[in-house]
Order: C-alpha cells, then structure tokens, then sequence
C-alpha cells in the first residue's frame, strides 16, 4: 500500500537526509559490469562485394556485439536516400522504430547468423521524393509541365476544386516514408551478393494540413482504410522494385508500418509484413503483426495490461521511497502479440555528486532485477539536467544486468 502523501511531504527533509547518507555509502562500492560485454575487435574478413558490373573490397567484423544484430559490411555505404526518414516521419520515437522495427521483421526472413546488413543502395532520394509525391491530375500535370512518365506519385491526387478542407478531408496522405534495407550473403570464393531486400512503408494515421488561411488542420485516418491503401501501395511498390536492376529475383520483405501522430508519447508500430520469394511480382498473402506501445503509467497499460502495470506502479514507488525528491519516472512498454517483451525506462533525478548517482545506481538496478520478470528486456537510463547520469541494460533470460556510469 502506498503511504499517506502528506506523511510523505512532512517528513522529506529528514528521508532525503538519510538517503543521501545511503547513497554516499553505496558509492564507495564499484558498481559491477559484465566482463564480457567488452568488446574484443579483431581484424575483420576481407571479402570482394558485387554491385552491378563492378567488384569492390570489403570487410565483415569479426565482433557481433549481440546475436540479435546484424553485422554491417565495411567500409560503411550510406543509403542515396540517407535522411529521408527523419524528415519524413513523424517523431524521433517513430524514426527509431520503424528502422529497428524493420530489422526485427526481417530477420523472421534474413537471419543475423548467415545474412550482413546493408543500408538500401537501390532507391535513391529523387527516386523516394517522386513515389512519395501525390498524383496529378491531368490538368495538373499539364500545368506543372509533366511528362506522364514522370506522374508516379504513390499518393492520392488532390482534386482541382475545392477548400483546402474539403481536398484534403477527400484525399489524405496515406504514405509518409519509405525505408530500404539491404541483406547480403556470402557466395564463396571471399565474395557476398545481395540475398535479400527489406522494405517498410510508414503510414500516416493523421494527415496534416493548412487552410487557406493557414490555420492548421488535421484528418484522422481510420485503420480499416491506413491497412486498404498500405497494401495497395505495397503491390505498387514490389512491381517497380522488380524492375530496378539488381532487385529482379531476390526475395523482397515489405512491412507496413502505423506512424504515431506528431503528439504522441509512444512510437507507432508495424501491423503487417509479406515475404515476397524471389521472382516473384505478386503479393500472395499477408501476416498480422501484433505490435504495440504502452506509455507508463497510463489508463490505457492500467485498462489493457493491468498485472505490468501493477510491476511498474510499484518499481516507480520504491524508487520514490529511497529517493522522494525525484523528478519523473516513465515506461515504454513493447508488447508482442499481447506480451510484454520490453521495456524502456526514463528516470530524471536531481544529483549532488557522483557518488549519490552511483548508489541510486545500484539501488535501481536491484529493483530491476526483483520487480521484473526475466523474459522481459529492461532498459534504465537514468539522467539529471538534460545529461545522461548512468544506464542499466537487463537483457531477457540474463543472468546479471549490464551497468555503466557515465564520466
């Protein structure tokens, strides 16, 4: 049971001082790091990459620093269309997500063990800005000095005729971003080839837009319709990705994924993936994915996933209890096909001196290891002032957490 709060409020001065004295104890003791995490880089395997007609060296690093990630082929490629996303979509919690949410889908397809990560080398800015334009009407497209070639914008025309609320109230936005990941493998003789291309297609869930006279607007967009036209397009884009040379055999994965809207708190999140084989131009089927975020705490986590909930409610209390003049305390939780499978957390505190960080480290981090159960991956990070102070990791199924102190 939480205790009274104006209790609590009467006695701080004196529970602040004794847990500073708690907190200089704990700071004498070295706070413990796994020995392993530390990564031992050895020289990396030199292999020959295919591109077209042309040969060039490369090299894959020998250190994985987990198995869940992707080793990336060196030197390092940028995409042609490298910051597309992060002016495309939304928020930074959406740019995140939607890159890693990608990798995780692809690697149902791709596997981290036997395929190298490569940014997408086949879709250029210009070729993303023209598919991300809308269609134009003829009257348009006569205006504008458009060759009909050129008129390949994935997006809805606007209508001609009409107030700005009524065009875009008729014809939202559905497409916000594209993202390419390429998968490469190894094809003997110290050589890798493309084996594989990941595609995600971010949806808007709320169009934005302008009166006339420039009063911000905005248009809900209701799942049923966010699901028609992301796979609409996904047909689309696989036809004019197999005509893309290099992409005309290889596997293709394309993923939709659900942007949050601009005040959201918690990212958005892929609802459907399909596994295209190689050669092939058609979609034959699609899988759900069952992925979403909950915010910490929330009447939305409280109602839908009351028991993690509780876990968090109680983590959050005892912190308050060792530390009662704190500034916030949030989750995020990722919840795949309805259980939780991580979870983020942001602590904000007030700091005097490192030693007091380093106990409310290592107090945190026993919390961690005791209110949470071990198939869930726990991230802390712990800041003051804007500044990053310590980071806890707890990786599902782990033995010991991963600690570190920021000098």
């Amino acid at each position: 049971m939480r205790r009274n709060p104006i209790i609590r409020s009467v006695g701080a001065r004196r529970q602040t001082k004794r847990a500073r004295k708690q907190l200089a104890a704990l700071g004498l003791a070295a706070v413990c790091l796994l020995s392993s995490c530390a990564p031992k880089f050895n020289e990396g395997e030199e292999v020959v990459q295919n591109k077209g007609n042309k040969e060039q060296e490369a090299v894959i690093p020998k250190y994985n620093i987990s198995d869940s990630y992707y080793r990336v082929v060196l030197p390092f490629k940028p995409s042609g269309a490298r910051g597309h996303v992060v002016n495309d979509v939304n928020t930074r919690l959406d740019v995140d997500e939607f890159e890693t949410g990608l990798m995780r889908l692809a690697s149902e397809r791709f596997s981290p063990d036997d395929y190298l990560f490569q940014e997408g080398q086949y879709l250029d800015s210009e070729t993303i800005d023209k598919w991300l334009a809308r269609k134009k009407t003829d009257r348009q497209l006569k205006a504008e000095k458009m060759k009909p070639e050129d008129n390949i914008g994935l997006n809805p025309a606007i209508n001609d005729t009409g107030t700005n609320e009524q065009k875009n109230t008729q014809s939202p936005i559905y497409l916000a971003s594209i993202l390419e990941h390429d998968y490469l493998v190894k094809a003997g003789n110290d050589k890798v080839k493309l084996g594989g291309v990941a595609i995600g297609l971010a949806l808007n869930s709320v169009h934005y837009y302008s009166t006339e006279q420039g009063y911000p607007r905005e248009v809900k967009i209701k799942d049923d319709v966010i699901e028609r036209e992301g796979k609409r397009i996904a047909a689309e884009v696989l036809k004019r990705l197999r005509k893309i040379k290099g992409l005309g055999s290889v596997p293709i994965t394309i993923a939709l994924y659900k942007q949050a809207p601009r005040s959201s708190v918690t990212p958005g999140h892929f609802f459907a993936v399909t596994y295209v084989d190689e050669g092939s131009s058609t979609i034959d089927d699609w899988e759900a994915v069952h992925e979403e975020y909950y915010l910490f705490p929330s009447d939305e986590a409280e109602e839908n996933h009351r028991d993690d909930w509780l876990k968090f409610n109680n983590f959050k209390s005892d912190v308050e209890d060792f530390f009662p003049n704190y500034t916030g305390i949030v989750g995020r939780g990722l919840y795949v096909n309805d259980q939780l499978q991580k979870l983020t957390i942001n602590i904000t505190m007030p700091f005097y001196g490192k030693a007091e960080v380093i106990g409310f480290t290592q107090y945190v981090t026993g919390l961690v290891m005791e209110k949470f159960p071990d198939y869930i991956t726990v991230n802390v990070y712990i800041s003051s002032a804007g500044q990053p102070e310590s980071l806890i990791v707890r990786q599902a199924k782990a033995d010991e957490p991963f600690v570190h102190i920021y000098q």
